[in-house]
Parts: structure tokens; C-alpha cells; sequence
């Protein structure tokens, strides 16, 4: 999977964490419905590699689906047995950026500075995690941008639908939402409409926020 045509074609990443076992298609179709077309399963969820195996049957080809908090090679191996297309992890540990190299597992590590952003691309890997963005100054990914100008990063931690926009607007490739994603009434009462309604919202602003910058 090239990461960067994904997130070129879908910008935001909705991140499953901890959502209930029977709420997941439809928490993750009402995403789908307002546009989302990439999806994250954190595998410290009780239910991880089941609901990537949900997913994957529910979405076929329609949709990537991820898994995301691997930070090992053991975890890397049962997250793609379950069906993950691709992988995410909070830093950027050596033997997991070596492992997918060799198996052309495609991988979004997680940097912050600049020597970890080198070391991702001395292994191949020119799109990153940029942890936890919401804390970095809004100029800090462009910062980032001029000496590794091959580089892309999505942005993860700390983006709401509120400020999804002004990510896009400072350079980010694309954003990464968890909790963020739906009002927690939505979840909670099935509100799945109204939360369809948010993400597509957000996306449509995200889009302008794109056009402004080009």
C-alpha cells in the first residue's frame, strides 16, 4: 500500500481505540459515510485483531483498514495476519523500521524530531507519524519539511475536526483522529447520522483548507 497516495486521496485517518466490539461497523461505517476511507485499529484495544478482522470482511477493497500502536515484530506479524494492510507505531523502533523494509510492509512510524525523521527515511520510509502534533508549533512540520523536503508526515494527537483544517493548512499530508472523531453522544446513543454528518463536514473543510494552499 503507498501510504502517500492514500492519504493524498483521504486525508483523515479514523482511529479505532477502545470502541466496543459490537459498535465497531457501525462506528467506523459512519465515518465511512461522511468520507473516511482509511482506518486505524490501536492493537492495545481488548478487541484489536477482531475488529481488524471485522473490518476488513465489512470494507473489502473499499476501504484500507490499519492497525496502529504496533511496537513490535510480534505484533506487526498478528496485526497483518488479521488483515491490516498497513501499520502505525507511536516512535520509530529500529527492528520494527528493518522488519517492514525487508517485507515491504507498508508503515507509518512515529517521529518528532529530526533524527528520528532521518532515520525513517534512511530505511525507506518517507511518510511519518508526526507524535503528538497537537503539541508542535504550527510551522514545526514545515520546519521539518526543508532539510527532508522527501518527506511527508500526518499529523496524530491532539486534532479535533475543529482544528483538522489548520493541519492541512500547515503542511500536513493528513490527520489522524481518535476520540476527537464523533461527539461522545453520538457513540454512545447510536447517533451514527449525526456523526456521518460532522466527518463530512470536517473533510469538506479540510478540502477547502487544501485548495487554499495550493
Amino acid at each position: 500500500m503507498d501510504m502517500r497516495k492514500a492519504f493524498r486521496e483521504s486525508p483523515a485517518l479514523a482511529i479505532l481505540r477502545n470502541i466496543p466490539l459490537e459498535k465497531t461497523i457501525p462506528y467506523a461505517q459512519a465515518a465511512f459515510a461522511g468520507g473516511i476511507r482509511l482506518f486505524e485499529v490501536a492493537m492495545n484495544s481488548r478487541d484489536g485483531l477482531e475488529q481488524i478482522e471485522r473490518l476488513r470482511k465489512h470494507f473489502g477493497d473499499s476501504a484500507g483498514v490499519g492497525a496502529g500502536t504496533v511496537v513490535n515484530v510480534d505484533l506487526a506479524k498478528a496485526a497483518l495476519a488479521a488483515g491490516a494492510a498497513f501499520l502505525l507505531a507511536p516512535s520509530c523502533p529500529p527492528e520494527m523500521l528493518a522488519w517492514c523494509a525487508e517485507s515491504r510492509t507498508a508503515f507509518l512510524p512515529g517521529v518528532l524530531t529530526p533524527s528520528e525523521a532521518g532515520l525513517c527515511l534512511a530505511s525507506g520510509f518517507k511518510v511519518m507519524k508526526l507524535f503528538p502534533a497537537g503539541d508542535m508549533p504550527p510551522g514545526y512540520v514545515k520546519s521539518l519539511k526543508g532539510p527532508f523536503n522527501d518527506s511527508d508526515y500526518v499529523a496524530i494527537g491532539g486534532v479535533t475536526p475543529a482544528n483538522a483544517p489548520d493541519f492541512i493548512r500547515a503542511g500536513y499530508l493528513g490527520v489522524g483522529l481518535g476520540g476527537n472523531l464523533m461527539p461522545r453522544d453520538c457513540l454512545e446513543n447510536n447517533g451514527w447520522d449525526k456523526a456521518a454528518t460532522g466527518v463530512r463536514k470536517m473533510l469538506a473543510a479540510m478540502e477547502e483548507a487544501a485548495c487554499a494552499t495550493k
